[in-house]
């Protein structure tokens, strides 16, 4: 039997500053954004992240295309 794998969601995470630590280094919490298209093109994920990050008061550090997968024994 083979197994196939189904895209079934993408969500877009951008890690936020939350606050620091005790020795003053930065901490960060990440923020996701679901609703992303299945065959979302990279380079269209990273400006929607790019432009989420534009509108946000904390500072960010890395974004994230988080995918899920169903796996189907077919």
């Amino acid at each position: 039997m083979a197994v196939t794998k189904v895209a079934s969601t993408k969500a877009i995470a951008i890690e936020v500053q939350s606050g620091t630590d005790a020795k003053g280094n930065a901490t960060y919490t990440k923020k996701s954004f679901s609703g992303i298209r299945k065959d979302v093109d990279t380079q269209a994920a990273y400006d929607v992240a790019d432009a989420i990050k534009g509108v946000l008061a904390d500072p960010t550090r890395a974004y994230f295309l988080n995918s899920a997968s169903t796996l189907v024994n077919a």
